[in-house]
């Protein structure tokens, strides 16, 4: 992978920091794309340069149209032409509500940077990829995604991912003969200071919720995400891949939602 450079949004902590560090341990050079998080930017493009790799840290929110296009010019100004590029960014209200009672302002932020903003980010990148014949592009969902059901009080932020999914499958078929594979990560409930650590880390952690016993890692994600973006793997397009031990987040809440109801009702779910 020497001599490829990836752009990972939202790479400064979490998993796409994870993910970063990962390609970069490929050989990748890698963009550091941050929002707010310039110090955890600046500490990661460091750490991958004394990998013996280049780096470098970018500002730029990718439900910004705008900003998004800086996010890629900058990139290819100061490490070259993306070859890989990982979207992982993309917000989320962590606030459970009805759909009826999200702003507008909500819906369109959310819209765009779940799904709006990666295809505009996709749509910037793959000139510069078909010229090369050679591409990857990573799309995060979320667990199931690709089952398109229904996720009460995420019904923003799920649709935008579930349409992600026809679009991952779309674009992996029209330019699978440019060279370029384009696949969606699903991770299950990775939390915390997890979405960071290995796998050797959570060894002897027991996780009630997760069918493998126990936490999922950012090392879990990352980990397929390279194996994706390797030359070998070109063979491996449109495919929404769970990470996710088992776990489905959906039926989760509902089963906690409803055991909530249950007491105060008085009653047993």
């Amino acid at each position: 992978m020497e001599g490829r450079t990836a752009l990972v949004t939202g790479s400064a902590k979490g998993l796409g920091r994870r993910t970063a560090l990962e390609l970069a341990a490929l050989g990748c050079d890698v963009a550091i794309n941050y929002v707010r998080s310039r110090s955890e930017a600046e500490e990661l493009v460091r750490e991958i340069q004394g990998m013996g790799r280049r780096a470098a840290a970018i500002q730029g929110d990718i439900a910004i149209a705008e900003q998004s296009e800086r996010l890629v010019e900058e990139t290819e100004a100061r490490l070259g032409g993306v070859d890989i590029l990982v979207n992982n960014a993309g917000p989320f209200i962590r606030e459970r509500k009805l759909f009826a009672d999200y702003s507008v302002n909500d819906i369109h932020y959310l819209m765009n940077g779940n799904l709006v903003g990666t295809m505009l980010l996709d749509h910037r990148v793959l000139p510069g990829m078909r010229a090369r014949q050679w591409g990857r592009i990573i799309h995060f969902g979320f667990g199931r995604a690709a089952e398109t059901r229904s996720w009460p009080h995420r019904a923003v932020y799920a649709a935008a991912k579930v349409g992600l999914v026809s679009f991952t499958k779309t674009l992996a078929e029209e330019e699978a003969g440019s060279g370029i594979t384009v696949n969606m990560i699903c991770p299950g409930d990775i939390r915390g200071e997890y979405k960071e650590k290995g796998i050797a880390d959570v060894q002897g952690i027991l996780d009630d919720e997760s069918l493998r016993g126990r936490p999922g890692t950012g090392e879990d994600v990352a980990r397929m995400i390279g194996f994706l973006c390797l030359p070998e793997s070109d063979f491996v397009t449109g495919n929404a891949i769970e990470i996710s031990g088992g776990f489905d987040p959906i039926v989760s809440l509902v089963r906690q939602a409803g055991g909530q109801r249950a007491e105060k009702s008085g009653s047993r779910p």
